[in-house]
């Protein structure tokens, strides 16, 4: 399949520079590109799923009010009646 892809003048010449300091055409160099971030990004995904893919990655005041309704919610368990 062919596609057509618009690059800045100077972003193509450092990759036609690049691929041709490994020997490698452009389209090759593209597609080795390519394939890299697709394999890193499946890689990424099969380490962290679920939870654990956005661990981190939330906005710090949103943690700080959903920490706040938790601990709450928690205040309001009476530990002798849970058991």
């Amino acid at each position: 399949m062919k596609t057509t892809v618009e690059l800045p003048d100077k972003l193509y010449r450092q990759i036609k520079a690049r691929a041709a300091s490994k020997g490698l055409t452009v389209k090759a160099f593209f597609l080795d590109a390519i394939q890299d971030k697709l394999q890193k990004e499946r890689n990424s995904a099969a380490k962290a799923s679920g939870w654990r893919a956005v661990f981190g990655k939330a906005n710090k005041e949103d943690m700080a009010k959903l920490q706040r309704v938790i601990d709450e919610e928690f205040s309001q368990i009476d530990p002798e009646g849970w058991q």
